[in-house]
């Protein structure tokens, strides 16, 4: 069975800094790019950051970039969002998704599984 499940979602205060984790099972995790997104209430789904099928190259979104890093360890079969200097406006669930391809993606459409996702709340 292919899942993905998140953990690592939250409190924490603004200027904080959270890990997310994203553990795969039931496929081949090196051999797919990975991806992370959120939503929050009301908005529509943002894409966050995506990493290649061995972690060579990666894209964030700009409402994140410079503050948010992805990493993955293939032998664990995990993906990583380490996210520093969280702002109010990063509130939002947090998905883990399994692209059908080697290379990064921002386009939600091309990943083929989704994770359950977990919960990250900014707040003083």
């Amino acid at each position: 069975q292919v899942q993905l499940v998140e953990s690592g979602g939250g409190l924490a205060q603004p200027g904080g800094s959270l890990r997310l984790s994203c553990a795969a099972s039931g496929f081949t995790f090196s051999n797919y790019a990975m991806g992370w997104f959120r939503q929050a209430p009301g908005k529509e789904r943002e894409f966050v950051a995506s990493i290649d099928w061995d972690g060579s190259g990666t894209v964030y979104g700009d409402t994140v970039k410079g503050r948010f890093t992805m990493s993955r360890d293939n032998p664990k079969d995990t993906t990583y969002l380490q996210m520093n200097s969280l702002r109010l406006e990063d509130t939002a669930r947090y998905y883990c998704a399994k692209r059908s391809r080697t290379g990064w993606s921002t386009v939600a459409d091309t990943y083929d599984v989704w994770g359950q996702g977990t919960q990250v709340t900014v707040s003083s």
